[in-house]
């Protein structure tokens, strides 16, 4: 017998019923019973039951069948055949060829009842094992997309820009050195420098999904020291308005996006409904939100100008109380807690013209105009005690016409986090990296 090498999906097999087909990849479950064996075998579709009837000695399947283990990779060729009392999908297959492609030790390391750190551990298990996990990338990928559809549709350029700087970027603070050659080199805590630099290039529109690498030894459930950025730069911008403008389109776009891909199995396997945003957002200033919060007791102990988590979360549901919306623009930070190039309004040097975005009471993205008048930027740079003599291939570009622009930064992790419901950013990364995880 002749039989078929191309590999049949799970999700296809109702259209082969009565055909032989071949099916990839683990044994789920085993069901070794005295008179049938049932074998349900996963691929990332879904799972099928094999079902063999024992015929005593001799039997070479029974034999294979029997010596199976757990999450072992194998080929199965059979006949796809209907049976309503099966609860996969009312189908079966009755095999014919059982090939072992390669073989689980056992016991595995993990199960249903291992704690995240451990599980992280054993990350590829983890995923491989959980529909839910599977999801989440199906998902991730379906939200980069609708960024990426949107950026393109408003005239955006996608860039990659150097993630290794000769100079540590913006502050300094934060950043991982590292050897190169016969010298130093830091990871970019940003594209920000460089997405700057694009815009002086005359690239209109810069967009960019890319590594971001933070120094910070934080051990929160929304850190990590290297995380996925999505990032954008507008030029020609009115005001840092145009900039949230196009965040909140862009977010709007792409979580329709996802709702309408994946809304039915996001709410089957994170019991969470994706609810598409309406536009405008609402905006507060940073000075209403702390009047709001201390009104209603907030008090945290040396936070004078900016958000603790608790105050993130307490204006987040003060805004759902009075709007209704999950998304909150906190805008107009204190000069003392921004970078030195955010562009401050002329009649308030104390403030500048920024904004974090809340989603649900958690910061997930921070953007703002920048100062492209050179002059300006030397002086506030000197303001804030830095040496601009590191930074003099940056400040170069505001040197020789750029334009006004802003942009904005967001962590593509925290967008998933709250997306799905998740308690920690860990959960919504393939391979987390944090102060105390640099494996696998």
């Amino acid at each position: 017998m002749i039989h078929p090498t191309t590999r049949v999906l799970v999700a296809d097999l109702r259209e082969h019923i009565g055909q032989t087909v071949s099916i990839s990849g683990w044994v789920n479950t085993l069901r070794l019973q005295r008179k049938m064996q049932f074998v349900l075998v996963r691929d990332h579709t879904g799972t099928a039951q094999v079902t063999h009837k024992r015929g005593g000695e001799g039997d070479e399947l029974e034999e294979q069948l029997e010596h199976l283990t757990t999450e072992s990779a194998v080929r199965i060729v059979g006949r796809v055949v209907d049976n309503d009392v099966v609860k996969l999908g009312g189908l079966e297959i009755i095999p014919e060829l059982v090939e072992v492609l390669n073989r689980a030790e056992t016991p595995l390391p993990i199960d249903e009842q291992t704690g995240l750190e451990q599980r992280l551990d054993w990350r590829f298990l983890d995923v491989r094992k959980r529909p839910t996990a599977q999801l989440l990338f199906a998902v991730q990928t379906t939200l980069e997309q609708g960024m990426r559809e949107y950026a393109y549709g408003q005239g955006c350029t996608e860039m990659h820009t150097p993630k290794l700087m000769g100079t540590a970027s913006e502050s300094g603070a934060e950043v991982f050195k590292l050897g190169y050659f016969d010298r130093s080199a830091y990871l970019a805590q940003s594209p920000q420098f460089f997405k700057q630099m694009a815009i002086a290039a005359g690239i209109d529109r810069v967009f960019e999904i890319g590594p971001v690498f933070r120094a910070e030894p934080s051990f929160t459930s929304r850190h990590a020291t290297e995380f996925t950025g999505v990032d954008a730069e507008l030029a020609w911008i009115s005001d840092v308005e145009d900039v949230m403008v196009f965040e909140e389109q862009m977010l709007a776009h792409a979580i329709a996006k996802v709702a309408t891909v994946h809304g039915k199995a996001v709410q089957e396997h994170f019991g969470v409904e994706v609810v598409v945003p309406r536009t405008p957002f609402p905006r507060i200033t940073m000075a209403e939100t702390q009047d709001i919060l201390r009104a209603k007791g907030w008090d945290p102990e040396g936070i004078k100008e900016d958000l603790d988590p608790e105050g993130e979360r307490g204006i987040a549901t003060h805004i759902k109380e009075e709007t209704g919306h999950e998304f909150v623009f906190v805008t107009h930070y204190p000069t003392s807690i921004r970078p030195f190039y955010h562009m401050r309004p002329a009649d308030r040097p104390d403030l500048t013209l920024s904004f974090d975005l809340l989603w649900r009471g958690l910061e997930v993205t921070t953007g703002a105009q920048r100062e492209h008048r050179y002059d300006v930027l030397l002086k506030q740079a000197a303001e804030k005690g830095m040496s601009t003599e590191p930074m003099q291939d940056y400040l170069n570009a505001f040197r020789y016409g750029c334009p006004p622009h802003g942009g904005l930064g967001m962590g593509l992790g925290r967008v998933l986090m709250v997306l799905l419901g998740l308690e920690s950013i860990r959960e919504a990364t393939f391979l987390f990296r944090g102060p105390n995880r640099l494996t696998p």
